[in-house]
């Protein structure tokens, strides 16, 4: 994709709401950096089984609109809006690559993204657009197979957002971000020494989509990803190296258009056991629908 079909894509999107965004930002209360990560009760802590939302019910006296995707008049970037401050908040992949020759590397965030399996580290990143006109970091891990996928903390979040910008291909975004690159095993690519996580990556697989509304235009790439190497800031690890402290993670998140999520306060609420949660409560088993012969 071209540079100028990048700028063109933003102004249709609007990402940005504000016409003065730096006034904007100016007028709101500063940065806490006293914000320590806490965990709090539930809404309903006596919450048990059969009892639904925990708001009373309230939230079902309001009704729903419904939304074809697809209907007459609709451009497609108001489903990517809607589905951008709906699906919230994203974990975002912060993608390292390089080029095939070495001459040039890559440095951008992506929320289209998900880890999908443990044995073997899995994880899905999502490129709007097709192969045939791929961004610099897809053309890259299409080209080397390789990547990493750095975890973004609050401590370099404005140098992350940098990345973002749309740079010609082959005009590095590190420099831009001032971020530090540090050396990989499994992979060519650089990992961000900021970063408390960051994972060594091999592309497994790529599945190409087409529009529906414009038969024919490659709309997007999903490319699932191995985990090769695992790298952890040691404070934010535990004795078994199998837990990451999200105190120390301070993981930044993906929420609609321009904005971005912290990640300060947390519940915890155990899984439920069917034993002792339903078969050996006896209001629990009110809720249980009898088997019918057969069954």
């Amino acid at each position: 994709m071209s540079r100028q079909s990048r700028l063109d894509a933003e102004k249709e999107i609007k990402r940005n709401p504000h016409p003065d965004f730096k006034k904007v930002e100016g007028s709101r209360p500063p940065w806490d950096k006293d914000t320590k990560w806490n965990i709090k009760q539930t809404v309903k802590p006596d919450w048990k089984i059969g009892d639904g939302a925990n708001d009373g019910g309230k939230t079902l006296n309001t009704p729903h609109v419904e939304i074809d995707p697809y209907e007459e008049g609709r451009p497609p970037t108001f489903n990517y809006k809607l589905m951008i401050s709906g699906i919230i908040p994203r974990p975002i992949a912060f993608m390292s690559t390089r080029s095939k020759d070495g001459t040039s590397t890559n440095l951008a965030p992506f929320s289209y993204f998900q880890m999908v399996c443990s044995d073997p580290p899995m994880f899905t990143v999502g490129y709007v657009g097709g192969l045939d006109n791929a961004k610099d970091s897809l053309k890259n891990l299409m080209e080397t197979g390789e990547c990493v996928l750095n975890i973004i903390s609050e401590n370099f979040i404005e140098a992350a957002n940098a990345t973002s910008i749309n740079s010609p291909y082959g005009e590095s975004e590190w420099v831009l971000s001032g971020l530090t690159p540090a050396p990989c095993t499994t992979v060519k690519a650089s990992r961000v020494k900021e970063a408390v996580f960051s994972i060594e990556g091999k592309l497994e697989s790529t599945k190409e989509f087409e529009s529906k509304g414009t038969p024919g235009k490659k709309t997007g790439v999903l490319a699932i990803i191995e985990g090769t190497r695992f790298w952890v800031r040691e404070d934010a690890l535990n004795k078994d190296k199998n837990l990451i402290d999200p105190a120390i993670l301070k993981p930044i998140s993906r929420l609609g258009g321009i904005t971005y999520g912290r990640t300060t306060e947390g519940v915890e609420i155990p899984r439920p056991d069917y034993d002792e949660s339903v078969t050996n409560d006896e209001e629990a088993k009110k809720f249980v629908q009898p088997k019918f012969e057969g069954q």
